[in-house]
C-alpha cells in the first residue's frame, strides 16, 4: 500500500484553512450580535452589527453544507 504523500498534504492545509475561516466567521458572527445589544442599549438599532452577523452565519452554513453534500456525493 502506498501513501500519496502530496495528495494528504493539500487535504491537511485545505482542512487547516477551512477551520481557520469558519472559527473567524462565526466568532465575528458572535461578536455582531454581542454589539447589536451593545449598540440597542445605547440608543442605536444595530442593524449593521445584525446584517453583518447574518452573512457570517449563513456563509458558515453554506460551507459546512457544501462540505457535507461533498461526503455524500
Amino acid at each position: 500500500m502506498a501513501i500519496n504523500w502530496g495528495a494528504l498534504g493539500i487535504v491537511f492545509v485545505v482542512a487547516l484553512a477551512a477551520v481557520v475561516v469558519l472559527t473567524g466567521l462565526f466568532a465575528y458572527g458572535v461578536r455582531g450580535l454581542s454589539e447589536r445589544v451593545t449598540a440597542r442599549a445605547h440608543g442605536g438599532s444595530g442593524t449593521v452589527q445584525l446584517t453583518g452577523a447574518v452573512v457570517c452565519f449563513a456563509i458558515c452554513a453554506a460551507v459546512i453544507g457544501y462540505g457535507i453534500y461533498l461526503i455524500v456525493a
